[in-house]
């Protein structure tokens, strides 16, 4: 009979899409990390595409992954500013009602959560603050 240590883990966990502007794109595996930490399953979409596959496709195809990502995870966590693209996550999460926090990424890679009042702004999406 086949056995193999994965099987002795059925602990159910959420599926967390992690919304991060590509400023934060080097802190990628350290917010995965976190996430994992933290008891949910990061559905990371610069881990799973890259930086839009290094071009290799239309960037629209990308998004429409990462709409659909957003879509099928539990919750959606937010880390650093929020860009337009981070803006667009956040709007599919609220109108499916899933739960959406917000984080602040250190310099030393720490990691801390904070209140949708205090997220950061890039300045393209900087007059839509109240659609977070």
């Amino acid at each position: 009979m086949f056995n193999h240590k994965a099987l002795d883990f059925d602990q159910e966990m959420p599926l967390v899409y992690t919304a991060t502007s590509k400023y934060n794109f080097y802190f990628r595996s350290h917010i995965s990390k976190f996430v994992l930490e933290n008891e949910g399953v990061p559905l990371n979409p610069f881990m799973i595409f890259d930086y839009f596959l290094l071009d290799s496709v239309e960037r629209d195809l990308v998004r429409a992954g990462n709409n659909n990502v957003v879509k099928r995870s539990d919750e959606v966590w937010v880390f650093g500013s929020v860009s337009d693209g981070v803006l667009a996550e956040i709007k599919i999460a609220k109108e499916m009602k899933k739960p959406i926090k917000y984080f602040k990424i250190e310099k030393s890679r720490k990691i801390i959560s904070i209140t949708k009042e205090e997220v950061e702004m890039e300045g393209d999406v900087e007059n839509f603050r109240s659609e977070l």
